[in-house]
């Protein structure tokens, strides 16, 4: 295993090597590092000065932020008092997606070129929302908003968060008071399912709101849960049960490969999110399990690369307490479309074979196809094209790491801090953490059998590629695994 002295790891087929290199000395303590979900400081001069060196592939990377219609300066915001995802409302959840991005986009154009229009305009977005949302209503989705809409502010919020003219407090208040007891019940509850009735990637959603929610407000507590949840959790989302079973071939299968393409690569998306937030604040969850995210993501880059995977069927109950029942068997890989991209897999690259140092052969391969990266707006016009905020070529490419710098994993890796909860950055909050994951489902609006399974109507029409292509179940140009002529070249 990963271990704090760096033993060697042998898996075969992956090529995991020895080399560590530590998470931010800064997060090790028990202050909280600021900046320290997506990005780090260390991250922001990077990039500024491989951009203004004009460095490969980060020019590549600017070129497509620059390019993009969320990251201009001219961006004005629309907030809404409600924003509702899913049956039962306007699903006017779209006019949020495109102001967090837009904040996004713009906070970091302005780290990266100094220019202070960029910073107002994502602060005046962030503010404008702050200062008017008071509630995510909806179907079983509006976990969903919470838990994807709620990591991302919270991103787009840190990168801003010393500017004279941001609400920090505001903004935290709305974080703690709307997005993060969604995410939070979820974890508890599952909208009163069956734990495994949700798939992995619902429970990722709110894992990584948690989790950047109590890094944005300094909440130790917050940040413990989630951790813990990755590391243990009943649900489909801990890194156990989305990464099931490890094969001899050393590739650990990812669950919802039997589920379809894209949600598989916004799960893989979601847990390199959560892992490099962790990261930054001291703790390395890429490593945990024999570096077990390694093994997944490696699985779902060679089958997305179009190659034979190994597969293990699976069953998983679903249903509600003392309501409905059923099971769901998935006996094979789902079929792949190889132009279907996602921004997730510079982050996720960069990490093991530069930071650490290790041999991730269809990571490299998928992040130079994927490359360069863009963001939120250039992978369709629906909400699957907004979930990963992207730019990762720019923000995540990485020089190998030095000898100074390979050192042991993170103090924090053995086990997260627990009592010392508290929000010492979140002035003006009227609720404690406790208080706001105590309000249930009927806080929220309630549920019913009928709610309980929802996915979205339009879940996999969401999935369209970058090039146009719509990977639709029984649609076109789907590579079905079996009919694959194909040979396995590993």
């Amino acid at each position: 295993m990963l271990k704090a002295a760096g033993a060697a790891t042998g898996a075969v087929g992956i090529g995991i090597g020895t080399g560590l290199t530590a998470a931010p000395a800064s997060a090790a303590g028990t202050a909280f590092a600021h900046p320290g979900m997506l990005h780090t400081t260390a991250d922001l001069k990077r990039m500024a000065a491989k951009v203004k060196a004009g460095a490969a592939p980060y020019t590549a990377g600017f070129a497509k932020l620059t390019a993009n219609r969320h990251a201009q300066s001219g961006w004005r915001p629309n907030p809404q008092e409600i924003i509702s995802r899913g049956a039962g409302g306007p699903q006017n959840y779209a006019i949020l997606y495109h102001d967090i991005h837009a904040a996004y986009q713009n906070a970091l154009r302005w780290h990266i070129t100094g220019e202070s229009a960029h910073a107002d305009t994502a602060v005046a977005i962030l503010n404008a929302w702050s200062g008017k949302l008071t509630a995510l209503h909806g179907s079983a989705d509006r976990f969903l908003a919470a838990g994807i809409y709620g990591y991302q502010f919270a991103n787009a919020a840190e990168l801003v968060r010393d500017h004279d003219d941001f609400d920090l407090g505001r903004f935290q208040k709305m974080m703690l008071d709307v997005f993060a007891p969604l995410s939070e019940d979820f974890l508890k509850n599952h909208n009163g399912a069956v734990i495994t009735n949700y798939w992995t990637n619902w429970d990722l959603t709110a894992m990584a709101c948690v989790l950047a929610v109590g890094i944005l407000c300094d909440d130790q507590k917050k940040v413990d849960t989630a951790v813990e949840y990755f590391k243990h959790g009943a649900g489909l989302g801990s890194v156990k049960n989305a990464i099931p079973v490890v094969h001899d071939d050393g590739l650990a299968e990812w669950l919802e490969a039997g589920r379809d393409q894209g949600h598989a690569l916004l799960g893989v998306g979601l847990m390199g999110t959560f892992c490099e937030m962790a990261w930054n604040q001291g703790i390395d969850l890429y490593g945990y399990d024999d570096s077990r995210f390694l093994k997944g993501a490696q699985y779902v880059a060679k089958w997305n690369l179009g190659e034979r995977v190994p597969f293990k069927p699976n069953t998983r109950g679903k249903g509600a307490i003392n309501g409905w029942s059923g099971s769901e068997t998935v006996t094979q890989a789902a079929g792949v479309d190889p132009n279907m991209m996602r921004p997730v897999w510079a982050m996720i690259a960069n990490h093991y074979t530069k930071r650490r140092g290790l041999s991730a052969t269809y990571l490299t391969r998928i992040a130079a196809k994927a490359a360069p990266e863009g963001g939120g707006g250039d992978y369709g016009p629906n909400s699957g094209g907004f979930d990963q905020l992207g730019f990762g070529t720019l923000a995540f490419s990485r020089d190998k790491a030095t000898a100074a710098e390979v050192a042991a994993s993170p103090s924090k890796a053995a086990a997260p801090k627990s009592g010392t909860s508290g929000s010492s950055g979140s002035s003006g909050s009227s609720k404690s953490s406790a208080e706001a994951s105590s309000g249930g489902a009927s806080a929220q609006g309630g549920r019913s059998d009928e709610d309980l399974a929802s996915t979205g109507a339009s879940d996999l029409p969401l999935w369209t590629a970058a090039t146009g292509v719509t990977a639709v179940a029984g649609g076109l140009l789907l590579l079905r695994r079996r009919g694959q002529a194909r040979r396995d070249a590993e």
